[in-house]
């Protein structure tokens, strides 16, 4: 263990992505992310890196697909509807087999919505956020140390699968302070970068990166070999994290922010005697399918700063062995782990 050192989440990020060697972030100011883009607009100047504060979310994401295209390590971020105008420069990222961090510390929405925490922007991520047969690997830390271990791992991954790789985050993780230690993180990891467009200086023909394919059964093919990687990454990458479900009646799934409240529900429910369990997804895509498939409770609850949208994946991953309920809060609202313990108590009523 290092030295630890207190910061805010979203500086964390910044630092843990400089660590990483990213020298290359491009971003546009909006709550409650923008105190990254401010620690990197300080930082990368100092240390040879570049930071550009672009006219526009959909010029920021169209620079990192400069960047990325180039081989080097590159970074945005953003919160909901900032991301909303990157997704489709986040789709022709992927289309391009690219890799880059994309950073959401999510906030209310739909719309402009609030600026208090929320993690409405599930769907979103999990699903793509842009057109086309596509996906992100979505990382979901629930402290500032796991913001910094996961950002270490986002630039790993991303070049070892060539996939644009989601951390999000929410507003109480990119605000709040807690101590982190930097140095056990993960070291960064180069991939070899054969298809990059970095120059040839006369020894090999040149690279161009594309995402239009004219020709049907020419695009079909580069998607289908696309799918291949993607089914790789379902099997290698499940990550979870999971507590006394060998008893459960009841097993909680939260991620982010929220996994802490739940924490706290099932100290109060275990010390009742109430038997619950926890699997808190760390990957939500690809989705920790195996660790839904090796418990056996009465019922499942998903717990989200949402209107419920994790439920259809752990529906899809436990494959209707139990009932799944939902218990939670949106537009900035927290739920409270009163609001979960009750819940907990209400389902085992109906279930027995």
């Amino acid at each position: 263990m290092g030295e630890k050192v207190l910061m805010k989440g979203n500086e964390a990020i910044g630092e843990a992505a400089i660590r990483s060697g990213c020298r290359h972030f491009f971003g546009y100011p909006i709550t409650p992310q923008t105190e990254l883009s401010a620690y990197m607009a300080k930082k990368m100047p100092k240390i040879g890196g570049v930071f550009l504060q672009a006219e526009s979310e959909l010029a920021a994401i169209n620079m990192v697909y400069g960047a990325a295209s180039a081989g080097v390590r590159t970074m945005t971020s953003s919160s909901s509807p900032g991301i909303s105008l990157k997704a489709e420069g986040i789709s022709y990222i992927a289309a391009a087999d690219l890799p880059c961090v994309i950073v959401n510390i999510v906030r209310g929405g739909p719309g402009l919505g609030g600026i208090q925490p929320a993690q409405s922007d599930y769907f979103q991520a999990t699903r793509g956020g842009g057109h086309g047969d596509y996906h992100l690997i979505v990382l979901a830390p629930n402290s500032v140390q796991e913001l910094v271990y996961l950002t270490a791992d986002a630039f790993n991954l991303s070049e070892e699968y060539r996939i644009p790789v989601m951390l999000l985050g929410d507003g109480t993780l990119g605000q709040m302070m807690e101590p982190v230690d930097f140095d056990s993180i993960p070291e960064p990891v180069y991939a070899e970068k054969p298809w990059a467009t970095n120059g040839t200086d006369n020894k090999r023909e040149k690279n161009v990166i594309k995402t239009l394919y004219l020709d049907a059964p020419e695009l079909e093919a580069v998607v289908m070999e696309r799918e291949k990687k993607y089914d790789i990454v379902k099997q290698e990458l499940q990550r979870y994290d999971a507590h006394d479900t060998e008893d459960a009646d009841v097993i909680i799934s939260s991620y982010g922010i929220t996994s802490r409240v739940v924490e706290t529900a099932v100290q109060i429910l275990r010390e009742e005697g109430i038997k619950v369990g926890v699997i808190r997804p760390i990957t939500l895509w690809p989705f920790p399918e195996k660790a839904y498939k090796q418990v056996h409770p009465k019922a499942f609850l998903s717990v989200e700063m949402s209107t419920g949208q994790m439920i259809e994946d752990i529906k899809l991953a436990c494959e209707c062995s139990a009932p799944v309920y939902f218990c939670g809060r949106t537009g900035g609202v927290i739920p409270t782990p009163d609001e979960v313990v009750q819940k907990v108590k209400d389902i085992l009523k109906e279930v027995g």
